[in-house]
């Protein structure tokens, strides 16, 4: 029988990895009921977890996602690649992907790294929620100057950031019509004067005009996730003071750091939901054609039949199977080398700046199955 979980299940808030690694060894697939969602098929285990984020047969649709009360105008801008299947969405990842290469994050480290160091000078005196005045401004920083928008639309661009990080709800619904319309005014700009960010590039391609501009309002919603990664990656360096001694006698660990924090305590528990285009089976379980299915990566990311002593933080963790956090396949995340970059650039200056940084008091966590990220991170210097 296969096993349920409920996500409002206390012990899914407090302890995700514990809860669903306990449910991965008793089975390779569960069934979780979702609170506004309903039930869905949940894959555990990571060689099951691979399989079917590569399998043709599932990909995420519009039903994946919670769709906002927005003006008619602004609903061709809410279909995503991430919703697009098949030889379209072949088509659209092929076009787009050479903004998003590895050499092209690494060409924009610099530009990051000066950010990092603009928002570190900026910190207040004395113990700091290192989540509100660096982690998260950090990433809506690195979009605005990847996509080319100027500095006095930028504090624009944090609102809608933070509200659209919340979710669904009227003020995601409120927010969202500006953003687009943002969105056009910065693809419209790009058109008139050509600069060297990812827009123009955009530009250069054959994608379409709608295409184009959800792209880049898209990336606020998706450059979320860089945050939560950032505090969980120095949240875990703190507590783990051998792991940080280790990354601070020997700096070139910083890539690793972030590789195993994305193991270890990636901010995405789950993937977003998938559908079959016919019935199917993963790990001995039918999945019937048509039913929502989610990987859970906290669980596939510390498989004892993968990964030795899973549950144990080690960035000095020899490189070997691949973690999942930016999923596997067709829909691997666009954006996994600028968030890489962006991380590792973020931790080594933390540490290289602040040789004495701590936690400052204990760290909360909000209630969210969707997401692993801290209400605040307090920290002293």
């Amino acid at each position: 029988m296969v096993p349920e979980l409920d996500l409002s299940d206390p012990a899914v808030l407090h302890d995700p990895f514990a809860t669903y690694g306990a449910l991965r060894e008793k089975s390779p697939v569960a069934r979780l009921l979702a609170p506004g969602f309903g039930s869905m098929w949940a894959v555990l285990r990571h060689a099951e977890a691979r399989e079917l984020l590569a399998d043709p047969r599932f990909g995420p649709s519009s039903a994946s996602y919670l769709r906002p009360d927005v003006p008619e105008h602004c609903r061709p801008y809410l279909r995503t690649m991430q919703e697009v299947g098949g030889d379209e969405h072949l088509r659209l990842r092929r076009t787009v992907a050479p903004a998003f290469t590895p050499r092209r994050a690494e060409d924009f480290r610099a530009r990051v790294a000066r950010i990092v160091d603009r928002l570190l000078d900026a910190l207040p005196d004395g113990p700091v929620d290192l989540l509100e005045h660096f982690a998260r401004p950090l990433p809506v920083e690195v979009i605005c100057e990847l996509v080319g928008v100027p500095g006095a639309d930028r504090p624009r661009w944090h609102s809608y950031a933070a509200t659209i990080a919340t979710g669904a709800g009227p003020a995601f619904a409120e927010a969202l019509p500006s953003a687009i319309e943002d969105a056009k005014g910065t693809v419209a700009r790009a058109r008139v004067a050509p600069g060297d960010d990812l827009v123009t590039d955009l530009l250069r391609t054959d994608l379409s005009e709608v295409d184009t501009v959800t792209l880049v309002w898209h990336l606020v919603l998706a450059g979320q996730t860089p945050a939560n990664l950032v505090a969980n990656a120095v949240e875990a360096l703190l507590t783990h003071p051998e792991q940080l001694a280790a990354v601070r006698a020997d700096p070139a660990l910083a890539p690793r750091a972030v590789e195993e924090a994305l193991r270890w305590c990636g901010p995405q528990p789950l993937t977003v939901p998938r559908f079959g285009t016919e019935d199917a089976e993963i790990g001995g379980v039918r999945i019937p054609e048509g039913e929502p299915v989610t990987v859970v990566i906290a669980a596939a990311n510390r498989d004892p039949r993968v990964f030795p002593d899973p549950d144990r933080f080690d960035i000095t963790r020899e490189p070997g199977a691949q973690h999942l956090s930016f999923a596997h396949g067709p829909h691997f995340c666009l954006g996994a080398s600028f968030a890489r970059v962006q991380t590792e650039v973020a931790i080594s200056a933390l540490l290289g700046r602040f040789p004495d940084l701590a936690l400052a008091g204990p760290v909360e966590r909000a209630p969210d199955p969707g997401t692993w990220r801290p209400v605040a991170l307090p920290v002293r210097r």
